[in-house]
């Protein structure tokens, strides 16, 4: 009861509004979920409005390992890559704690079938480009898959179901990330239901510390690991543990490697990995400004041309370096369904309250150095944002049609 203590100091008495209401065992798990639940976040939060954040950081480009360079040194990388994959040395992580609510589906954004003359899932279309990988590697590397709170059950059934897609089941693992409160305008934490904090999961910059919480980190350490390639659910093009971008960030002498396309214009929505003091820093599309998003280089090239496709490779070593950092929060406006003092459902038709999420994408600052690898993004970047449009289902079907897909 921990945390029970603590609901005065934050004003969040209002918790328990209803727990006369409950049974035995809806009040228990109440209580275990306010035990468990971070309220310093809503210290962070009162800062964060208290006053606005001052970012005074030089922002300069950073160099890449461009497409042309590649394929002069593809021969090289390669087999440095393949070399760290059969020893042991590298493991794919999966970002996949998301729903596919913004596709109108409602189950694990992974189980979204993007088939129209076939069933073609996008959990198939990211593990038959790992099934690529370990063809020409001779073996099989681990995969470890983030699920959260909200898919965990659904999704192990799904690839049980799918026998995995081919990929050997002993080689996966599952952990869930870790869950945040989500709170009003006011600060005030909501309630689910009566029973039942409102909660959603942390954002996908808490992967390291939810693998290490589950305890698989130590399994991973003791397999050799040096090198983790997290990526995203949403790109269903994307190469995993390519040898070329394994290699190319080994031979680097640097803690990460990025994988990033070339912008397709200054405002698109993808943020451009640069240098902020001197650190490699990824600068989201709305936090750089016009006049800067379009400058060019010498060559006639915008000079913040690299855009990232969350698809990185870590230093396990690093990562454990920065363990117990303190990662930036990021406050999100939503719209969160909750019960209201009356014990009414509401789900609300506009942003009602804050949720609390870490990026990923802070991680890179983290590692101190960072080599940019390009790739051909007809090739390798097809997300899957919306249903239909920019970044749809439909535009990555045709993507996943010219490299030979059949969908």
């Amino acid at each position: 009861m921990k945390n029970i203590d603590r609901l005065a100091e934050y004003g969040q008495e209002h918790l328990l509004r209803f727990a006369d209401e409950l049974s035995a065992a809806e009040k228990e798990g109440l209580i275990e979920q306010i035990n468990n639940v971070d309220f310093s976040l809503l210290d962070e939060w009162k800062l964060k409005t208290a006053q606005a954040e001052k970012d005074n950081g030089a922002i300069t480009p950073l160099g890449a390992l461009e497409i042309d360079e590649i394929e002069r040194r593809r021969e090289e990388f390669e087999q440095v890559g393949l070399k760290a994959i059969r020893e042991g040395k590298v493991a794919a992580l999966l970002l996949g704690g998301g729903m596919g609510t913004r596709l109108g589906f409602d189950g694990p954004k992974g189980t979204y079938n993007l088939g129209v003359t076939r069933d073609f899932y996008i959990f198939e279309a990211q593990i038959n480009n790992m099934l690529d990988v370990c063809r020409k590697a001779g073996c099989y590397f681990p995969l470890y898959i983030m699920t959260s709170d909200r898919n965990d059950e659904e999704t192990r059934r799904f690839l049980k179901e799918k026998n995995f897609f081919g990929f050997p089941e002993e080689k996966v693992r599952f952990f869930r990330q870790e869950m945040a409160l989500c709170c009003d305008f006011e600060g005030k934490v909501l309630l689910e239901d009566k029973a039942n904090l409102a909660l959603s999961p942390n954002g996908n910059g808490g992967w390291f510390k939810s693998l290490v919480k589950s305890g698989l980190d130590k399994e991973l350490c003791e397999m050799g690991v040096e090198w983790i390639n997290i990526f995203s659910m949403d790109n269903v093009l994307q190469r995993i543990c390519d040898p070329a971008f394994i290699g190319a960030t080994l031979i680097s002498g640097v803690n990460c490697g990025a994988k990033v396309v070339c912008k397709n214009a200054p405002g698109e929505k993808v943020g451009a990995l640069c240098l902020k003091d001197n650190l490699p820093t990824i600068v989201e599309y709305y936090e750089m400004g016009d006049a800067q998003a379009a400058e060019l280089d010498e060559t006639g090239k915008l000079k913040y041309r690299f855009g990232v496709i969350l698809n990185y490779l870590f230093s396990v070593k690093r990562l454990y370096e920065i363990l117990d950092g303190k990662m930036p929060l990021h406050i999100v406006k939503k719209k969160i369904a909750h019960v209201d003092e009356n014990g009414n459902t509401v789900k609300p038709e506009t942003e009602n309250g804050y949720k609390f999420e870490y990026l990923a994408t802070d991680t890179v600052r983290d590692m101190l150095t960072c080599v940019p690898f390009e790739v051909v993004r007809e090739k390798e970047f097809a997300p899957i944002k919306n249903k239909e449009g920019i970044d749809s289902v439909v535009s990555a079907r045709e993507l996943l049609k010219l490299n030979g897909v059949e969908v």
